[in-house]
């Protein structure tokens, strides 16, 4: 027997290891002054590529109005408690209604967190006897929650519908054995590739298979579809997503998740959705926050038409430059570059410290060995002289990478590091 411990100690994890060169700069960096296209990193001023702020809402005056005198009305905590308990309003009430009315559902329930929120729906959505099919590029918060499944589950290929028929197959062999049902979970907008989810073709498979589907709808919410409704909307497939999940933190600028379903459904889970049952409802500078947030989505269309007008010049102009973007077809925008964790920490910092760009680096484990992912976030805020200081500035560090220069910087680091 050993200390429990000493495991942590000996072995940090793939990322973890790189903490004392990494920590304060390449993760848990700190961008300062108001969220908008331009912040100060490390004092410089830098065109901000990381912030999920899509519409532009965050620094909006009309936005920052409402939160500031909800803050000086209620303060910080009210409601105090969960809202089965002491902690439910009108205004939540409200929100409900509203947000339903947006997706298309009958019914809505509001969510503190959307990691929690998921992980916990999924949960009381299912029983030790159904079975979960799910992407296996889903997200942490959705296979955090398949986790918790007592019963069985199958991943499917990335967005590959005969890998998901043939996981349905399965499924529907095991649930006929249990006396269960069937969960399939996809993304709406898969975060890190930018992809939407086959939407279209998950739902016409349900003329051959007795399924549910459960959509994360976080990246594709206020930023697909005619009204802003989501990819459901884009996909003309709304009313066959059985639960609808979708968050604040991105199109909204705010905190807080909400799920949306037939009623009975949402009757459902109000009292088995563990999240929300045993923690602090919502407070309500982000409700009546959501409530203006909501509003300008559905009365503001030009702020999705400013977005779209940066996605396209963005990502045109990085094709045309001859950048792999994936098959992005949404405005998540990654590119692939071919190198090492040392090399990818060089061109990050050169980006940063000598181009003004600031965007997040992926690295393995979260994408294969030898890639390296900056994934940019275009928002409305972003102007035409950011999107062209931005291409010069990637065709720049792509040419160090390929002549060597960041391999050669990052020689005494890999060295250090054993890699």
């Amino acid at each position: 027997m050993r200390d429990l411990f000493d495991r942590i100690l000996e072995n940090k994890g793939p990322l973890g290891k790189w903490a004392s060169q990494a920590e304060g700069y390449f993760v848990f960096p700190k961008l300062e002054g108001p969220i908008s296209n331009r912040m100060k990193f490390q004092g410089k001023e830098v065109i901000t590529w990381s912030i999920n702020d899509y519409l532009g809402l965050a620094n909006l005056p009309e936005v920052k109005k409402v939160d500031g005198e909800t803050a000086a009305e209620y303060g910080s905590a009210y409601p105090m408690g969960a809202r089965m308990m002491s902690g439910h309003t009108d205004f939540h009430e409200q929100l409900e209604q509203e947000l339903a009315a947006f997706v298309k559902k009958e019914s809505a329930y509001l969510l503190n967190f959307g990691y929690q929120g998921m992980v916990s729906a999924i949960d009381a959505l299912v029983s030790k006897d159904d079975i979960i099919v799910y992407d296996v590029d889903a997200h942490a918060c959705i296979i955090d929650g398949v986790r918790l499944h007592m019963g069985k589950r199958f991943t499917f290929k990335h967005n590959d519908i005969e890998s998901l028929e043939k996981n349905l197959e399965r499924a529907t062999k095991m649930a006929e054995q249990t006396g269960g049902g069937i969960l399939v979970i996809s993304e709406g907008v898969f975060g890190m590739r930018g992809e939407q989810g086959k939407l279209r073709e998950i739902v016409a498979l349900k003329k051959k298979y007795t399924f549910r589907l459960f959509v994360d709808d976080a990246h594709g919410f206020g930023t697909l579809g005619k009204t802003g409704a989501g990819t459901g909307e884009e996909q003309d497939v709304q009313d066959d997503i059985d639960v609808y999940f979708a968050t604040f933190a991105k199109s909204m600028a705010g905190i807080g998740a909400f799920l949306a379903a037939d009623k009975e459904i949402i009757d459902y889970l109000k009292y088995n959705l563990r999240s929300q049952m045993f923690a602090k409802s919502l407070p309500m500078i982000y409700v009546k926050g959501a409530l203006k947030r909501l509003d300008m989505l559905r009365t503001m269309p030009e702020l999705k038409a400013k977005l779209w007008e940066n996605v396209d010049a963005l990502q045109n102009g990085l094709k045309s430059k001859g950048f792999n973007i994936g098959n992005t077809n949404t405005c998540v925008t990654p590119v692939y570059l071919n190198g090492s964790i040392p090399e990818a920490m060089a061109l990050v910092k050169d980006l940063r410290e000598n181009y003004g760009i600031f965007c997040s680096i992926v690295v393995y484990p979260v994408i294969p060995k030898g890639l390296i992912l900056l994934r940019m976030i275009p928002t409305a805020t972003h102007t035409m002289q950011d999107i062209e200081e931005t291409l010069e500035a990637f065709s720049a560090i792509r040419d160090r990478l390929e002549n060597g220069t960041y391999k050669r910087l990052s020689a005494a680091v890999a060295a250090a590091m054993g890699e």
